[in-house]
């Protein structure tokens, strides 16, 4: 748009030229429902580190960090993390499970397994997704890409059988 009038060929002045007025039409903005907020779970984190040894049995809804020895079973709503140096034997059943240290049993992670590069396990590992770094070690059988659910119901499925017969199948 021109801020100045021009001349005509016969010297007349010009209005510059106009562009359209359109009238604004208002936007009525229609509130959206209110999201129902998730908030992550917040997970508290235990940790025993090195020159600990505990046998016996780890249960709950929290992260566990074993930087000593262990031995017994663990069955938690959360991460374990086993880490470099740590020695564990026990059954294992969790969300999340890395292993750097040495693992000594069967593993059940609803999500994932990580097998990091000083990670050694010698047991069975059944989990959703697993992650193995090169330099781990593993002796035993591995099943992955399993549901949560089809998870769960092989955990359920192997406690009931071991009530039974003392071993599980």
């Amino acid at each position: 748009m021109a801020l100045w009038k021009e001349k005509t060929e016969n010297g007349q002045d010009t209005a510059p030229a106009q562009e359209p007025v359109v009238a604004a039409t208002p936007v009525v903005a229609t509130p959206a429902a209110p999201r129902a907020e998730v908030k992550p779970k917040e997970r508290h984190e235990s940790f025993f580190g090195p020159g600990v040894t505990i046998d016996g049995k780890i249960e709950g809804d929290a992260n566990v960090r074993i930087g000593g020895r262990f031995t017994g079973s663990i069955q938690i709503s959360g991460n374990l993390n086993i880490e470099k140096g740590a020695r564990v034997k026990a059954t294992v059943n969790a969300d999340t499970v890395a292993i750097q240290g040495e693992l000594e049993g069967n593993v059940f992670a609803h999500a994932q397994v990580t097998l990091l590069e000083s990670g050694q396990v010698i047991g069975d590992i059944k989990a959703a997704t697993l992650s193995v770094a090169a330099g781990s070690r593993m002796r035993g059988n591995v099943e992955f890409g399993w549901s949560k659910a089809e998870s769960e119901k092989i955990a359920t499925i192997r406690t009931h059988d071991k009530g039974k017969n003392g071993s599980a199948s």
